[in-house]
């Protein structure tokens, strides 16, 4: 047996990245994602877990894996891209929500507040990313039987459908048909319900190529500051001055 000391965990560097970056005023750190494009396959397990995470309904999902093939037959590959919520410091979908129920809190990070918003779906237009959807209120299991098969114990599956999510560190269940977040407009919010008890976003935690990175930008010592400076790094659409949160690596 080698007597070579072992290489940490990428994931258990990050959560020593978050833990002294929670102890920094909000204003001082500054949230990004890096995404390794080189290590993504494509396996889907962030968007998976994503939905999970925040029980989201069908039509409405934060972290979608983007699919292309690349090459000429019979020299063809796939190339995959995780596209999140860019959490742009210049975002374009604030400053035409009528009500200001979308906005960039302390943490930087661009939230939705689900009491303030109209459904009225200008700012799904005015992404760029289309990294925004609208709750219809929509569930897996409407329009099928409550047939034995569906019940766990006490609870059926459109219970759990219907059971509140914790998003922007309060509650929110989809119980009625007008009852936020139905009818609002929803996106990925680097959870900030996990964050703010000292874990890691749900994709983070569960890539299993540890191709998507998180931490705090103005940490020099931390895995993403590294990494945002490497020459092979990206952001889609910087002509649009957006400044976008996430990073790819190529």
């Amino acid at each position: 047996m080698s007597d070579a000391p072992q290489k940490q965990d990428v994931l258990v560097q990050m959560q020593v990245d978050l833990k002294r970056a929670l102890e920094k005023p909000k204003d001082q750190r500054r949230w990004v994602m890096v995404l390794d494009l080189r290590k993504c396959v494509g396996c889907h397990a962030c968007t998976i877990s994503c939905v999970a995470e925040n029980k989201l309904p069908p039509g409405v999902v934060y972290r979608p894996v983007l699919e292309e093939e690349i090459g000429t037959y019979p020299n063809v590959t796939q190339r995959f891209m995780p596209r999140p919520c860019m959490q742009c410091d210049n975002p374009p979908c604030t400053p035409v929500c009528p009500v200001n129920a979308t906005y960039k809190n302390d943490d930087g990070v661009v939230v939705v507040d689900y009491d303030q918003c109209i459904g009225c779906r200008y700012c799904i237009t005015a992404c760029p990313y289309g990294a925004r959807t609208f709750d219809f209120g929509a569930t897996y299991t409407r329009g099928t039987p409550e047939v034995a098969g569906l019940i766990v114990g006490q609870q059926t599956a459109d219970d759990y459908e219907r059971a509140p999510s914790y998003e922007y560190g309060a509650e929110h269940a989809r119980t009625g048909d007008e009852e936020s977040p139905i009818g609002n407009v929803r996106k990925c919010h680097f959870c900030l319900h996990r964050l703010d008890v000292g874990m890691l976003p749900a994709c983070t935690t569960t890539c299993i190529g540890r191709a998507t990175l998180f931490g705090d930008a103005n940490d020099p010592d931390s895995v993403v500051a590294g990494l945002i400076a490497s020459p092979n790094v990206m952001r889609l659409k910087e002509d649009l001055g957006t400044e976008p949160r996430v990073y790819y690596l190529v």
